[in-house]
């Protein structure tokens, strides 16, 4: 992976969503995509954030979080973090498509509980690119301060599929070909999902929404935002205050539709309820690692 050098620059305010979004669509054609290309250097920068309860406690509704709770569930400072991570993405210097980008991973570390009434510092950068078997990979780092204390990062990996000659690590073992996980319980997901989870976390992607978008990308409705899937996930299983989390997003998750969620030894899963495809695995654990 090419290895970044980021250069702070300091925000005031949270970037604006749409017109993010509208310009990487624009920008997308001209992009070529490749491991070894060049990418945004910047550190993006935000501090003093205070936390809108009213939109936390329906992000938490939509997820399954219990609402009213002092400390942020512990996926939600990638949704404060989504905007900052969108404005270096949806740029000229960011060398993969924006339509079509596919959310692979998910790696968070929370070192202890973050009160939602807190203020927090935000930094997102890209830390590098990497090839991928379908294409080009990219990490985008997100992390949250405490003053000078660092209580919360994450990696989030996207992928832009296009012709390439790389091959998979040997010695992998796909979590697909693992046996599946105890189901502990089966969720059917109403069609408006989507769009709840995009009112609530402003990530309004199209492809999320309306059917009708969804079929220009291939798919035959809606499907169900990566991050929705993992939240609910994790809010069943439940997460220690200093944790370690790790999640991949495996197929799309089409709305309405019938799924179960499976679970044991620290790991869980997200199944098709009919056919059992594998849509999500992760796992959970203390941190530091006992």
């Amino acid at each position: 992976m090419t290895t970044a050098a980021p250069t702070p620059s300091t925000l005031t305010g949270v970037p604006a969503l749409a017109p993010l979004l509208a310009r990487g669509a624009l920008l997308s054609p001209l992009k070529r995509p490749r491991p070894d290309a060049d990418f945004p250097r910047t550190r993006l920068v935000l501090p003093g954030l205070r936390v809108d309860l009213a939109r936390l406690a329906a992000y938490e509704r939509v997820c399954g979080f219990a609402t009213g709770a002092d400390a942020l569930p512990v996926t939600y400072p990638h949704v404060l973090g989504f905007p900052m991570a969108m404005r270096l993405m949806s740029g000229r210097g960011f060398p993969l498509p924006l339509l079509g980008l596919v959310h692979t991973s998910i790696g968070i570390t929370r070192r202890a509980a973050m009160p939602a009434t807190t203020g927090y510092e935000l930094t997102v950068f890209v830390e590098g690119l990497a090839p991928h078997r379908r294409g080009t990979e990219a990490t985008v780092v997100t992390e949250v301060r405490t003053g000078t204390t660092l209580v919360w990062e994450s990696r989030s990996t996207y992928l832009a599929r296009h012709r390439t000659t790389a091959r998979p690590s040997a010695g992998e073992t796909p979590s697909a070909d693992r046996e599946p996980l105890p189901v502990r319980a089966e969720w059917r997901l109403a069609g408006d999902v989507g769009r709840r989870y995009g009112t609530a976390s402003g990530d309004r992607n199209p492809i999320h929404l309306h059917p009708l978008i969804a079929r220009l990308f291939g798919f035959p409705r809606a499907i169900a935002h990566g991050m929705w899937t993992v939240a609910r996930c994790l809010a069943e299983h439940g997460t220690p205050d200093a944790a370690v989390v790790r999640a991949e997003f495996r197929a799309p998750v089409l709305l309405p539709g019938t799924v179960t969620y499976g679970a044991g030894g620290g790991r869980f899963e997200l199944r098709g309820a009919r056919e059992g495809r594998l849509h999500l695995s992760g796992e959970v654990g203390p941190y530091p690692a006992a």
